[in-house]
């Protein structure tokens, strides 16, 4: 039984019906360098012939600015796929890409020490 809005999709007992990688036709590179934290936000434009129904969904997704991880999960997808499907609608440009900003040092080791806490609470 699908769940109310996925369609054929996803099925509550078998999972997803079609592979994560056939949405991507089975490619794995994106053709724009996407950071999991990178924003990407719709800019308006219509893309031009067939996309699927998972980039009309991402395409959705960034109505405002969105990291690429929050998208990734919002559509229940590998992140490498995620990351093909928004390159594709870069590539026809409905979206556009800022990288991540950050403020602190992602590598900074009490930073990921205190991440990890978190998670171990959460667990």
């Amino acid at each position: 039984m699908a769940a109310a809005g996925d369609g054929p999709w996803l099925d509550d007992a078998a999972g997803r019906l079609v592979r994560p990688f056939t949405v991507s036709n089975g490619r794995t590179r994106p053709s724009v360098a996407l950071d999991l934290l990178s924003h990407v936000m719709a800019t308006g434009a219509t893309p031009l012939g067939y996309l699927g129904p998972e980039h009309a969904q991402a395409l959705d997704l960034c109505r405002a600015p969105v990291s690429v991880a929050e998208v990734a999960a919002q559509l229940k997808l590998p992140a490498v796929v995620t990351k093909v499907l928004l390159s594709d609608l870069v590539d026809c440009g409905a979206l556009t890409t800022k990288p991540p900003e950050f403020t602190h040092n992602p590598t900074d080791r009490a930073l990921l020490e205190a991440v990890l806490d978190g998670l171990r609470r959460q667990l």
